[in-house]
């Protein structure tokens, strides 16, 4: 799809990744709509975008913000680990979805790209995830701290369903653990918490959970929307496996972020492996250096 003067719908447009995709839609010169609960929220971010006010348990404040879409970015949705019941995470990020992809089908759009999460995978030996690997089921047995992946997959499983049903063409981004900007409730959030205290804290070495830059994940789900090769596809939008987040942290301090004085190492040997090659080949990816982004993000807050 050829971007520019295209109305390009973002829903959770003033979060950390939606805020991301605006811009990289804006640079392609799309007219973002910004489907958001609180268009004066939107407002103050200074993004180029037409706001909307809908909710994601509102079907009918959803068509009417689709109305004249080309395109629907199903973004928003809540991210935790742990910190919300079952029910509350299956109410947004499940019925969410639905009530997205139903209005979708009212107001005419036939095409879609959706945030998921490499969390929807069932857990495997080895722990390496391709993207063929099949993801969580409505029966999985799953404790609290799982919560956020099963709706997660759930949610992919519903999206996919109504697609197929609705003549919806769906791409979809499955991002690993994502760090940028306004970020308020991921890795950007702890490594900041983590680095505020003053003298001396403990942080984790021989961890690898890989993390991708939000303007890197932005970059890749614009270009599924360009790129008839990701039509019907998911991807995997993940970092470097083998940057861990001792690394991720002295990536953090050399960027000039403040940091402790002294970070006393506590050894915790966790790996997980997300393959991206086929977001490689199809999308051109690249998630840059965590130096460089973590520079980059520097410069934005500093400016």
């Amino acid at each position: 799809m050829e971007l520019s003067g295209r109305a390009i719908a973002v829903t959770g447009a003033s979060g950390m990744v939606g805020r991301y995709l605006v811009r990289a839609l804006a640079d392609r010169g799309a007219r973002v709509v910004a489907v958001v609960r609180s268009p004066e929220k939107m407002a103050r971010t200074g993004l180029p975008a037409e706001a909307r006010r809908a909710d994601l348990a509102d079907v009918d404040a959803l068509t009417a913000a689709f109305d004249g879409c080309d395109a629907v970015f199903s973004n928003a949705g809540v991210v935790s680990i742990g910190g919300q019941s079952r029910e509350a995470l299956m109410r947004s990020n499940l019925e969410g979805t639905r009530n997205v992809f139903e209005a979708m089908r009212r107001a005419g759009v036939r095409r879609a790209v959706m945030t998921s999460s490499v969390t929807v995978y069932e857990p495997q030996r080895g722990h390496v995830y391709a993207e063929d690997a099949p993801l969580l089921s409505e029966s999985a047995r799953v404790s609290r701290p799982l919560y956020y992946a099963l709706s997660k997959a759930l949610a992919e499983r519903e999206a996919r369903r109504l697609s197929d049903a609705n003549g919806i063409d769906l791409s979809v981004a499955r991002p690993s653990g994502i760090y940028g900007l306004h970020d308020r409730a991921g890795f950007t959030m702890w490594l900041h918490r983590f680095a505020a205290v003053p003298l001396v804290t403990v942080f984790p070495t021989h961890l690898y959970m890989p993390n991708v830059y939000a303007g890197d994940l932005a970059e890749a789900m614009v270009r599924m929307l360009e790129r008839p090769a990701a039509s019907g596809r998911a991807y995997n939008i993940s970092g470097d496996p083998d940057v861990s987040f001792w690394a991720m942290l002295q990536a953090y301090r050399r960027a000039g972020w403040p940091a402790p004085r002294l970070v006393v190492p506590i050894p915790v040997p966790f790996r997980r492996v997300y393959a991206t090659d086929r977001a490689r080949d199809d999308l051109d990816f690249e998630n840059r250096s965590p130096l460089d982004a973590f520079t980059e993000m520097r410069a934005e807050r500093v400016g």
